[in-house]
């Protein structure tokens, strides 16, 4: 296992830290922002014991979730989060969960995360295969996974209970040959 830094040309994906509390609580706290996430709001107390829970977790446990920092190397300042799982069964297969801040949307930034954790993946863990699973009306991230080139695989009906409703979701996927060859 391994502490993970990768760097774009635009932003620096590291660690969380408490020095980030401040600008993941704003958005961490809107209900816009949490709308299809597998979270809720967070209060300000939540959002700090969240960042503690995840500053000295390392990168490569199966079927753990690690949650990192987005940050702007133009403003060294939180823009997101993104969350790496190796798959539980099988470590060349992963999946990926991304959050912008509303402050920072609609700038590229998610794809250019995205794609700095796909070629990180790809190239340098050799992971065979990224799977994403997203809410059936979550048009944006929709959008990022089809700009990508990510293929869907499967749409499934009402198959979860989500904040008090039934939902369905999209499975998107992407094989390490498609993504090198599409680079």
């Amino acid at each position: 296992m391994e502490t993970l830094s990768i760097h774009t040309e635009r932003l620096h994906i590291r660690h969380l830290t408490q020095n980030d509390l401040d600008d993941f609580h704003i958005y961490r706290s809107n209900p816009e922002v949490t709308k299809y996430q597998g979270f809720d709001v967070m209060t300000r107390e939540q959002a700090s014991e969240f960042i503690a829970k995840q500053e000295n977790k390392l990168f490569g446990k199966r079927g753990e979730w690690v949650q990192y920092a987005i940050e702007s190397k133009e403003t060294g300042r939180l823009i997101g989060d993104c969350a790496i799982k190796l798959d539980a069964f099988d470590e060349r297969i992963a999946e990926v969960g991304m959050t912008i801040s509303h402050l920072h949307q609609q700038k590229g930034y998610a794809k250019e995360a995205f794609s700095g954790i796909m070629d990180f993946l790809f190239a340098v863990k050799n992971i065979h295969r990224i799977v994403e699973t997203v809410d059936a009306e979550n048009i944006a991230s929709i959008s990022l996974l089809e700009s990508l080139k990510f293929r869907r695989e499967g749409h499934f009906i009402e198959n979860i209970f989500f904040k008090g409703n039934w939902g369905s979701e999209f499975q998107y996927a992407m094989l390490k040959r498609e993504w090198l060859a599409n680079s």
